[in-house]
């Protein structure tokens, strides 16, 4: 059975009939691919933090139905039995490694493998995997999480999550608060996972070369709707409409837009650096070449 996640007219209400109700989505219909690379964009407050949690059933709809490979969560859903979906669906959270608790990063990689009922053994045999598939060596095994620095802490945040298996990879923000390399390396992790471990990928991020660089699918939300969704090729060759919602544009589309204020014109928007430079090297540099 495919992994899909399939949300069929998904609503979903904060404390419903209380002074505090708040609804947060509306009538969202999505399907994730198993094997796809989604990126969720929009602004805070859009209802994407609310969609993820929805991913692996921490939250459940308030109408609707959400499908997680063969398992339906509707709002009656009983709360008992969903350990298997979060064993399934991993959601690194932004900052994950405020989370980190244990004495030594092996034991806070081993830690949800063995709440999901992996002996202490093999949990610390995944900590060793997943510790150089996030780019550090076994040394930082022994070390304690809080002698790290943020961008280690991060990556064993991370690797905790992947320790645990899961088909379904949720990532909120995970560059945030990186600086430029640290982010081009975390994206770059989970290009490889993506890659080596054929995981679907649910990214949450503001930076739009990141979804013009790694996700096959978008999905743009505003006030709770989805608004528009298609391959970053579709999304993005409406730069006008990005501005207009202010949400940013792929550096390269952005520079291909200007030059097309200048007089040049391309069949389809660049949105990547490599793409626009095999546009500039074939025109050989002559702008009145249509």
């Amino acid at each position: 059975m495919a992994m899909d996640i399939v949300f069929e007219q998904v609503n979903f209400t904060y404390q419903p009939n209380s002074p505090f109700e708040q609804r947060v989505l509306y009538d969202i219909n999505m399907t994730i691919k198993e094997g796809s690379y989604n990126a969720l964009v929009g602004h805070t407050g859009s209802g994407k933090s609310t969609i993820l949690q929805h991913l692996n059933a921490l939250l459940k709809p308030t109408s609707g139905n959400v499908k997680i490979g063969e398992r339906t969560i509707t709002p009656e859903t009983n709360n008992k039995n969903l350990k298997p979906i979060r064993k399934k669906v991993g959601i690194v959270f932004q900052f994950p490694e405020s989370q980190l608790f244990e004495e030594t990063v092996g034991k806070d990689i081993a830690f949800g493998p063995k709440n999901f009922g992996v002996s202490e053994e093999d949990a610390l045999e995944l900590a060793k995997e997943y510790v150089t598939l996030v780019g550090l060596d076994e040394s930082f095994l022994e070390r304690s999480p809080f002698d790290l620095s943020g961008g280690q802490m991060r990556r064993v945040a991370i690797a905790g999550v992947l320790a645990m298996e899961p088909e379904v990879l949720v990532l909120d923000e995970p560059t945030a608060g990186l600086d430029p390399k640290g982010r081009k390396d975390m994206m770059a992790i989970f290009e490889h996972l993506r890659q080596a471990k054929q995981m679907t990928i649910v990214l949450v991020t503001h930076s739009m070369d990141d979804v013009a660089n790694y996700a096959d699918y978008v999905y743009v939300l505003e006030k709770g709707q989805l608004v528009k969704d298609g391959s970053p090729e579709e999304v993005f060759q409406n730069v006008q409409w990005l501005q207009e919602k202010q949400l940013g544009v792929p550096t390269a589309a952005a520079f291909a837009k200007r030059l097309e204020e200048k007089g040049m014109s391309f069949k389809q928007l660049p949105l990547t650096a490599s793409e626009l430079a095999d546009e500039l090297v074939a025109r050989g540099g002559d702008t009145n070449n249509e």
